[in-house]
């Protein structure tokens, strides 16, 4: 059993259906009984950081989720559930994450005018679309994907990981991002794998392959 965590940010729904079409057996949940139990764990999300840990914490998703981690099961992040396994994010001011993954989480330029199109105008935040993986090293969740295959991306931050070896996928949108990564038995994405058709899929039916 997969369990995709409901904890109010996201549209889980995509997510069941696409690990559905895979092979998966997932079970949207917001127990945190659930989630002990499951053989694997996906955490998708979108919307603002800070109230994500909120909402994890004030539903004991959070300590279900880092106990099913720490106990081995292969874990899948989407998007902000990316974004939640670093240490901290600078939306809204600052707010603290999971802490899994030493770095954080850093607003499209931040602290810099964002680069410009060939037409003059400049880069759009959030980035939104399609755009080609780097993939700098060989790892599971990206087994039989091809370097420069395009994946859907829905964003304003991204993260900016301490130790590079845990990157598993890069892209470029006016700077070379951390777009995906693996260490161990923990994954993540921050493009929406169910959103990016037959490399989407790919993708999770190497995740549901994991065991």
């Amino acid at each position: 059993m997969i369990a995709i965590v409901d904890y109010g940010m996201a549209n889980l729904r995509s997510v069941e259906k696409a690990l559905l079409r895979v092979g998966g057996h997932p079970i949207i949940t917001s127990d945190p009984h659930v989630v002990a139990r499951a053989d694997q764990i996906v955490l998708p999300g979108v919307g603002a950081f800070c109230a994500a840990m909120a909402n994890l914490e004030q539903s004991g998703l959070r300590d279900a989720v880092l106990q099913a981690i720490a106990a081995g099961k292969p874990f899948l992040g989407i998007c902000l559930g990316l974004q939640l396994l670093f240490e901290s994010s600078t939306e809204m001011g600052g707010a603290r994450g999971l802490g899994l993954i030493p770095g954080h989480v850093v607003r499209f330029f931040e602290n810099a005018p964002p680069p410009t199109l060939p037409d003059g105008m400049p880069l759009k935040v959030p980035h939104i679309g399609w755009n080609a993986l780097h993939l700098p090293r060989s790892s599971r969740l990206f087994r039989d994907i091809e370097e420069g295959a395009r994946v859907y991306f829905v964003h304003s931050y991204y993260p900016e990981p301490s130790d590079a070896s845990v990157v598993a996928a890069t892209t470029d949108y006016g700077v070379d991002f951390c777009c995906a990564i693996e260490i161990d038995h923990i994954a993540a994405t921050q493009f929406h794998p169910e959103k990016s058709g037959t490399v989407g899929l790919q993708i999770l039916r190497n995740f549901v392959r994991w065991n």
